[in-house]
């Protein structure tokens, strides 16, 4: 099994939601995992990052 994930509340704005419902499905993933994958590409970007996994 892979690493388990931490669960935690996460308020937005509702326009902000709508937009990364759209933005996720576009791209055949869920919200959650739509969100995970954006700061994953933020955090490697800004180097906050260890090595970069591959995506499942």
């Amino acid at each position: 099994m892979g690493k388990e994930k931490k669960a935690f509340p996460l308020r937005l704005d509702p326009d902000i939601h709508r937009a990364l419902e759209q933005w996720a499905a576009d791209e055949f993933r869920s919200v959650n995992g739509h969100i995970e994958y954006l700061l994953r590409e933020a955090l490697a970007k800004s180097g906050r990052l260890g090595k970069p996994r591959k995506e499942e």
